[in-house]
């Protein structure tokens, strides 16, 4: 495994120090993790983002909209591209590092990266995450959904909705200059208050010049820990939460496809968001 690269805040050569500047180099000093000054994105950069996020929203509406049993993911696929491209916009995961369709979408035991297919059909009982993400004008914007299709069992309806609360905890955790394990420590205690438990093979991400940048965003971990969250960050929180153990392998015939390795269900919600001086506020739905 590679170093992880290190970052340093500096402070703009020939300019007095900012309040800010005097917050982060403090903490720097302490020893903490500290974002370089290219990871806090500008007001416009900000604002280009939220265009992204918009196009990227709007492909999860028409899924919503539009998803049903005995259709195809493949079907999915095609209608995630039509709708991206018509808004002027581009499908990031198509040919990411060789990813051969549009959208993933990952069904029942699938944690994530699933490849959608023609053979590929949804069934009564199913749940299945639809992971979106989009290129505008050169920005980037990354959210899923989880979608139930006709009858759901109580067990698997329960493990969706405990998701989608664990991505509403973690966003709650995140504070200004507070640290990206404090996400992951209100994520983890709420999945395994529930029985499940955490994919750890697998985070979320810094976003919005690039489809993958820092921070790491971990959805366990310790409070305190991680790098600090400072206004102007723009990253996902995406947590996979398994019904069973939180081992996972990745199919050897695809190379992209993740599973649990027990075979039970998983679960996936995600958003993008951008750190303010209040709190999080959320580019995609």
């Amino acid at each position: 495994m590679s170093r992880r690269k290190v970052y340093n805040w500096r402070p703009i050569k020939g300019q007095p120090l900012t309040e800010l500047d005097k917050k982060i180099l403090y903490l720097q000093n302490k020893g903490h993790l500290v974002p370089s000054r290219d990871l806090i994105k500008t007001p416009e950069q900000i604002e280009g983002i939220r265009r992204s996020g918009v196009v990227n929203t709007g492909v999860l509406d028409l899924i919503e909209k539009e998803i049903h049993e005995g259709m195809t993911t493949a079907q999915i696929d095609r209608m995630v591209f039509d709708y991206t491209v018509s808004h002027g916009a581009i499908p990031a995961p198509l040919n990411y590092e060789g990813f051969p369709k549009s959208v993933c979408t990952s069904i029942n035991e699938v944690v994530c990266h699933g490849i959608p297919s023609e053979k590929e059909i949804l069934r009564d009982g199913d749940i299945i995450n639809v992971d979106v993400s989009t290129i505008l004008d050169g920005y980037f914007s990354d959210a899923s959904r989880m979608f139930m299709i006709g009858n759901v069992s109580p067990e698997k309806r329960r493990l969706v909705e405990v998701t989608k609360e664990c991505l509403e905890i973690g966003m709650e955790a995140a504070k200004p200059f507070g640290f990206v394990g404090d996400i992951g420590n209100a994520i983890q205690k709420h999945a395994e208050k529930n029985g499940y438990s955490v994919v750890r093979d697998l985070c979320g991400h810094g976003v919005g010049l690039k489809f993958h940048e820092e921070p790491e965003v971990t959805h366990f971990g310790r409070k305190g820990t991680g790098m600090l969250l400072v206004p102007g960050m723009v990253f996902t929180i995406e947590p996979m939460i398994n019904m069973g153990r939180y081992d996972v392998y990745i199919d050897s015939d695809d190379g992209w496809t993740v599973l649990t390795d027990d075979g039970l269900p998983s679960a996936q919600w995600e958003h993008t968001f951008v750190m303010t001086e209040t709190g999080l506020e959320i580019l995609t739905h």
